[in-house]
Order: C-alpha cells, then structure tokens, then sequence
C-alpha cells in the first residue's frame, strides 16, 4: 500500500528575513511581524471564520532553503544549541535537515486583515511554504513540566548589542534586531571579532561584529 502523501501549500509567509542567517532557532524568541499570505484556492473568508478567536496558531511548513549536504537522510545531527558539537538523534532535534522536511511553529496572531493573518514571532524565512494552519489550544497543546532533554531552558540573550543611533532603523526595527542579535545568529563555529557578518532584514543588509560578548551593527545597507 502507497502512503506517500502529495501536499501542497495552502499560504506563503512574508517578512524581513530574506535568508536563513540571523532567524531566530525557534519561534516566539523575537516579536517579528509577518504576514501569512493564502494562495489563490485558498484566499477564502470562510476560512478563516472564527480565528480571531484564537491567540496563538501552529503552522506547518517547508524547509524550502534546505540543501542537504548528501542525498540521502542522516540519523544525527548536530544542535547548535549544543555548539554544534554533539551529535543528538534526529528525532530528538529540530533540526531542519530531516527525512521529511517539516517544520513546525506557533506563533501569535495579532490581527486578521482581510484574506491576510498578521502574526508575531515566526522562525520563519520570506517566502516559506505553509501547508497547513491549526489554533493553539492551551489545554492540549501546553506541557509546562515535561521533560525537554537538552532544550529544557529558553536561549538566553548571549550578547549586549549596540546600533548606532544614525542608523535608519525604526523602533520597531531596532527592537526585533536587538531580540535576535542578542541571541547570536553565528554559526557555533565561528567566533572572529575581524569577521563582519551580513544579515538580510527587512530588505536590507544589516552589518555587525561581535566583540568581547558586544554585537556592534556597523552598517545597514538597502
């Protein structure tokens, strides 16, 4: 018997994160907004009738950007969470290289505009697939006192982060990066005050280096 199951998306994210490097390694770690953007089958009131009930929704998505290094799955991976170091199960990451490539975030709905949802707090990259959307539910879906492995604490902001006051961002803007900045989006391997990184945000490139525990944003670029 074939079970191989054939989806399609029914939405597309947008928002500032033009590429993987810098989003946050899980949702709600920042409070960048986008929007959840329905393709043409599904651009449907009806749909959506009754969301606006909800707080929070999962969303279920594509690792559209993922080129896998071999063609075939890998049982471990290696966590950045870890330092990308240690070698854990596949089952017991979240890692995005995996046998079938799902992801999965909850995210807070802050208005429904129109055919639109506008949300807060997505791990998400510009353009990612959504294939299915379902409302949070506090009582069946959150476990405060299971046991979380590895992940059992949220990321801790690792880094103070300075942005100059001529640069053209807005408040907002300035919030989110210091959110995400201070969570420091380097790869675990990589830790040269000389290198200057360039993070595609809200579409622009911003420019920072890290120094003496300091992520200092040197340039911002349209």
């Amino acid at each position: 018997m074939d079970h191989t199951l054939q989806i399609e998306p029914v939405a597309y994210y947008r928002g500032p994160f033009g590429s993987k490097f810098g989003i946050p390694r899980q949702s709600s770690l920042s409070d960048v907004r986008g929007r959840i953007v329905f393709t043409e089958a599904y651009r449907n009131r009806e749909a959506l009738r009754g969301l606006e009930s909800f707080g929070r929704i999962w969303l279920i998505w594509g690792f559209s950007a993922n080129k896998p290094a071999k063609g075939e799955w890998q049982p471990t991976v290696r966590p950045p969470r870890l330092g990308g170091n240690t070698a854990m199960g596949v089952w017991a990451t979240r890692s995005p290289y995996r046998p079938n490539p799902l992801g999965l975030s909850c995210v807070e709905v802050e208005q429904i505009d129109r055919l639109e949802i506008i949300v807060k707090g997505a791990d998400l990259m510009d353009g990612t697939p959504i294939y299915d959307i379902k409302p949070y539910v506090p009582y069946a879906d959150a476990f405060p006192t299971a046991a979380a492995g590895f992940a059992s604490e949220a990321p801790r902001p690792l880094l103070e982060v300075e942005i100059p006051e001529n640069l053209p961002f807005t408040e907002q803007q300035r919030k989110s990066l210091r959110q995400i900045l201070s969570l420091d989006p380097r790869p675990a391997y990589q830790d040269s005050p000389e290198r200057e990184y360039a993070m595609p945000f809200d579409g622009a490139d911003v420019r920072f280096r890290v120094m003496d525990g300091k992520v200092i944003v040197t340039d911002y670029r349209p």
